[in-house]
């Protein structure tokens, strides 16, 4: 890993919140990711199990971690399965953990090598009534694949059919979704990270500079800061592209008088940034775009103003989407008869913000949690109101990083440039 070794109690804490919601006499089993292929012998640079990695932080592939509270045995009660080192293998593919390396980082301190768990967990599953099983649940992600979870729980549902199985995605998905102070000063790690990167940009872009230029300087800017690299695949999105939101082609030229959408974040110790920032790119934003850029910021500072315990994510955006009609009529993108003739499913301004203001965030860029229930103190959110006008080919978008407090939230990326007079200045300089 590239970064400099977090804190073990993270997941010490994390584990124990978790033990907190199992039923009694309850074993809960994760597993690690599966290693896919590309082509030929190639696999995909590996990505590790969200849920593992929040309880115990171990990023190596087939890992594995026990829970079972009630093991009559004490030194069981918390185990982490990992891969025995092999010579040969490290040859080729490099260092695997050694028990006191995976202590370290875990908090952990019962290891069991993965050749040596059949016979161990057999009986601490006669011992239990309850069995949780992990399947990676995420609103927004399709299970068409048979991925390691779901493989995993049809076998223990084979060999142990009389248990009780439960989904520990039904208790992960409210924890997650709770950052303690520990995991904040990880994700505030990758927001400095990623601020220092929009500076340097600001003394970059100038006309004439390629999209994938600037791709190149965010992942320089990363690496070079310790961050694993990029949270998420960067949007740099000039002129009209920006109207696209998952735009990653990045390999157009950035023309002066046009504005540069860029979203990116740096990935640190597993936690992700999520900036965006919408420049000029000659450093000068037209009476025009200063005007849209201005509506934009007043909507993300509203959206701050009542982004605060109690409220939910529904309720949020509608309040949003009244603002955002009073604001889209002020600039001359909406007129009276608009408003009046709306469709209620369909608002009028949705025409010119098609997308949600706010996402949990964490561990993953699109982290887990309720979108229904009231939002509670403790909770990450990023704020990203976004004003995309095809007829003046210009898209802007303005988002930061929130931690919700008990009265109110703090903006985490308080310290990144974000007004029309502190970006000018910037890149003046």
């Amino acid at each position: 890993m590239k970064y400099l070794p977090l804190n073990p109690e993270i997941f010490i804490q994390n584990r124990k919140r978790f033990r907190e919601k199992m039923e009694k006499n309850a074993i809960a089993i994760f597993n690690s990711n599966d290693e896919l292929p590309t082509n030929g012998d190639q696999l995909y640079k590996f990505k590790q199990n969200s849920d593992l990695l929040w309880l115990a932080g171990i990023e190596q592939e087939d890992s594995m971690l026990v829970l079972f509270p009630d093991n009559p045995d004490t030194k069981f009660r918390e185990v982490l399965v990992l891969v025995r080192p092999n010579e040969t293998k490290e040859k080729w593919d490099g260092h695997r953990l050694r028990v006191n390396e995976a202590v370290a980082i875990s908090g952990i301190q019962t290891i069991v090598w993965l050749d040596s768990l059949e016979a161990m967990l057999q009986p601490w599953i006669h011992y239990a009534d309850t069995i949780y099983l992990n399947s990676n649940e995420n609103d927004r992600k399709s299970n068409w694949v048979p991925v390691r979870d779901y493989r995993y729980a049809e076998q223990m549902k084979q060999r142990y059919p009389l248990h009780n199985y439960k989904r520990s995605a039904r208790i992960m998905k409210d924890l997650r979704a709770i950052k303690t102070a520990l995991e904040i000063e990880v994700l505030q790690k990758a927001i400095d990270i990623t601020d220092i990167t929009m500076r340097q940009l600001l003394n970059f872009i100038k006309p004439g500079v390629m999209e994938y230029e600037i791709e190149a300087e965010i992942y320089h800017s990363f690496l070079s800061q310790r961050a694993t690299g990029p949270a998420y695949s960067s949007i740099i999105a000039s002129g009209d592209r920006a109207r696209t939101l998952h735009y990653v082609e990045n390999n157009l030229e950035c023309k002066d008088g046009e504005l540069i959408l860029m979203d990116f974040g740096a990935e640190y110790g597993n936690y992700c940034a999520d900036l965006t920032r919408t420049i000029p790119v000659n450093g000068k934003f037209s009476r025009r775009q200063k005007t849209v850029y201005n509506a934009c910021l007043h909507l993300h500072h509203y959206a701050a103003s009542i982004l605060k315990p109690g409220i939910s994510i529904i309720d949020y955006t509608e309040k949003l989407g009244d603002e955002a009609t009073v604001i889209f009529q002020k600039i001359g993108l909406l007129k009276k008869s608009d408003i009046k003739n709306e469709d209620p499913e369909n608002r009028a301004y949705r025409k010119y913000l098609y997308h949600g203001i706010s996402h949990h965030l964490g561990i993953d860029v699109h982290d887990l949690g309720t979108r229904t229930e009231p939002i509670k103190a403790g909770m990450v959110f990023t704020i990203e109101p976004g004003i995309y006008i095809e007829e003046e080919q210009m898209g802007i978008r303005i988002e930061n990083n929130f931690w919700i407090t008990k009265n109110g939230n703090k903006d985490l990326m308080k310290n990144i440039p974000i007004t029309v007079e502190e970006i000018e200045a910037l890149m003046k300089k």
